[in-house]
């Protein structure tokens, strides 16, 4: 396993703002994937389809609006089967009103480790925008998905 990847955006928007983006199925797809369906309490189902990934995990804690932990892998892929990693969200608020967006996947395969960098840096980015309050425009990932999403997706 690698080292946990680590990344943070500041976004202009109120952490309650925020929050939501990360939880609530019809808002996710806005920044990341295609399809989510979520129960965002502890146990509850985290599914997403990011560019034909099927990323299946559970929520672990669920802390409004200020954190959120659950796992991570792919549907039949015996490198990072679902649950198999752990992404955990904690948004701080700062003056302005800002929010700064501290993510940290930790468990990920080290064959896995820099596309799953990549594509949180490419998200990440993209939740930025939406969360405050922009369009962040149609993601041209879902018609031209990287390389490592096209292996993912078939691992």
């Amino acid at each position: 396993m690698t080292e946990p990847f680590r990344t943070s955006v500041t976004i202009e928007a109120a952490p309650g703002d925020v929050f939501p983006y990360l939880v609530d199925a019809d808002l996710i797809v806005k920044w990341m994937g295609e399809y989510a369906e979520t129960e965002p309490i502890a146990g509850g189902l985290l599914h997403l389809d990011i560019i034909g990934v099927p990323v299946r995990g559970t929520f672990v804690t669920v802390e409004p609006p200020r954190r959120v932990v659950f796992t991570w892998g792919h549907a039949g892929s015996a490198v990072l089967p679902p649950g198999a990693s752990t992404v955990e969200i904690v948004l701080t608020e700062h003056p302005g009103p800002r929010t700064v967006v501290e993510l940290v996947h930790r468990d990920l395969p080290d064959e896995m480790a820099p596309g799953h960098a990549r594509g949180w840096a490419h998200f990440v980015e993209r939740l930025r925008i939406v969360g405050a309050g922009r369009n962040p425009g149609d993601d041209p990932w879902r018609h031209d998905p990287p390389p490592e999403a096209r292996r993912a997706a078939r691992k």
